[in-house]
Parts: C-alpha cells; structure tokens; sequence
C-alpha cells in the first residue's frame, strides 16, 4: 500500500494510504477521528462515493494504525483535567500538523484539489485544511464534529471516562472494550453487535496502539478554538450531526453550520456517534450535491 512522506518537527512522518476508484475523477480525502484507523471509512461506503464519480482517498493519521508512532511522554488524564479546567496545556502535536500530513497524502498523488469529509476529529482536521490550506479544498464536509468552543459539543459526563480510560492489552479484552465504547456512543436503533466486533478485530489485527489515541487527543485539546479563522473561510460546506450524538453534542455541529459562511446543516435523526449503514445514503447524497456546487 502506498506511503506519503514528508518532514515535521525534524521527523519523518510517514502516512499510510488507499485509493478508490478513477483517478482522473474529482477527489475526494476521507480524514477519520480519534483513534480510528482508515479501515473505519468502510469499503462499501467509499465504493458508494466512487459510484457517485469521485476518486476516493482514505488514510491512517500519525499515531494510529500504519503510519508513523510519535515518541512523546504525554500524561493523557492530567492533560485532559487541565483542558478541561480551561489551563493552556502542550501537546507533541497540534491539528495543524495533521492537516499537514493530509495534504502530504494529496502531495504524493500529484492531486492539486479534493472535496475533504473528515468524521470526529477527522471534522476538527478538516475544518483545519480548510483554514491553513484553503487553495487545496475543493468542498468541506464535517461530520459529528465541533469548533473547539468550550461551550458547545461538550460530552456526556458519563461517556467522557470512556476516552480515558485505557483498554485492555489482550486482544479479547480490547476486542471486548471497543465493542463497548461503540455501543455506549453510537446510535441506539442502529446497532450491530456482530459488524461491531468485526470491525474491532480487524483494527486489533492492523495495529493496536491506545498511547497515539490519547497523544491525538490531546492535540485536539491543546489546538483551542477554530471559530474565528471558519469566519473567514470560503469555501461550500456540509456539516452533518446526528441528534442524539453522546460524544460530540450536536451543538458542536450547530457551532460550526454558524461561523462558516453559507454551510448547510444536516441533522440525522436518531444518530449518535457514528455512521451506520442506514445513513450512509443520506451522506452520500448531500456530498455529492456539495461537490456540484462546488
């Protein structure tokens, strides 16, 4: 599979993609979110969005699944607790610089422009992209994401342990432990029990890293707010939320519709802190009708 490579902080940082379909079509970046690998944009919906005639790019951020681990002493719950107390923290890295590995991977394409959807923290990357490197974005598609306001996306008290706490080490016991975070964030109505620990195999089998998760979210709490820089974008975009989402509130998604200029607001009923199946048509249309006006 092939690897973008650039150079950040005097490290290599190398990025692990895969493409999708024609390359003369439009492209089309997929960022995804905390801790989530690239396999997390699953095949059948990234074939679902080359039907649409895109040329579809999906990739692991630094810290998680094949591309590069960052060395760093990070003390993820005291970081969070200041964080969250408002205290300025540091952080190895910021979202700024894996908006930079994103745009490595279009650099290693020779790709100019893309339509970029990012998912959670994929969202806050995007929204990044959109800032720092608005010649590259073609459309912006934020979805289940937030702003970095303190006031608005917050999560419930009760699932926020859950990004905290360290999984077991034992496959079974991470296996076990994702499948219970899936259920306690994503949608009630919506949820396969057998396709989630599928799907959590297969990310215990590519890499299992829980250090880089916490290091990434500590870059998301350590890069502060975005609003005022999506004020001045201009660029088309789509942010969809669902109504019931624990980790992210929907005002997050609210927030960002708000500051960024002309963006349409999708709320999915019934959605949580995910994107199941019974979804993906809805998703795959309103991108696809971004992109024509764009």
């Amino acid at each position: 599979m092939p690897r973008a490579s650039h150079h950040a902080d005097g490290i290599e940082i190398e990025i692990e993609y895969e493409t999708f379909g024609d390359p003369e079509d439009p492209a089309l970046l997929l960022v995804m979110g905390l801790g989530a690998q690239m396999i997390s944009w699953e095949e059948e919906l990234c074939e679902g969005l080359v039907d649409r005639g895109f040329f579809v790019i999906r990739f692991d951020n630094r810290d998680v699944g094949l591309s590069t681990k960052i060395d760093a002493d990070v003390n993820v719950v005291e970081s969070a607790m200041a964080a969250f107390a408002g205290q300025k923290i540091e952080a190895p890295y910021l979202l700024t610089d894996m908006a930079a590995d994103a745009m490595s991977v279009l650099d290693d394409l020779g790709i100019a422009q893309a339509h970029i959807v990012g998912a959670s923290m994929g969202g806050m990357i995007s929204q990044t992209i959109a800032i720092e490197h608005p010649e590259r974005v073609r459309s912006l598609t934020s979805i289940m994401s937030t702003t970095g306001d303190p006031d608005v996306g917050q999560p419930n008290p009760d699932v926020l342990p859950l990004l905290l706490q360290a999984p077991p080490p034992d496959r079974d016991g991470a296996v076990a432990n994702s499948v219970a975070v899936s259920k306690a964030i994503g949608s009630p109505e919506h949820l396969d029990e057998e396709r989630l620990r599928i799907r959590a195999e297969r990310a215990y089998d590519r890499c299992f890293y829980p250090r880089g998760t916490g290091q990434q979210l500590v870059a998301i709490l350590a890069s502060g707010s975005r609003s005022d820089a999506l004020r001045k974008i201009a660029v088309n975009t789509l942010v969809v939320h669902g109504d019931i989402d624990p980790l992210i509130n929907v005002t997050g998604g609210e927030r960002t519709a708000e500051v960024i200029d002309g963006a349409e607001l999708l709320i999915l009923e019934g959605m949580g802190h995910d994107l199941p199946v019974n979804y993906w048509s809805a998703v795959i249309e309103a991108i696809t009708a971004l992109a024509a006006r764009s």
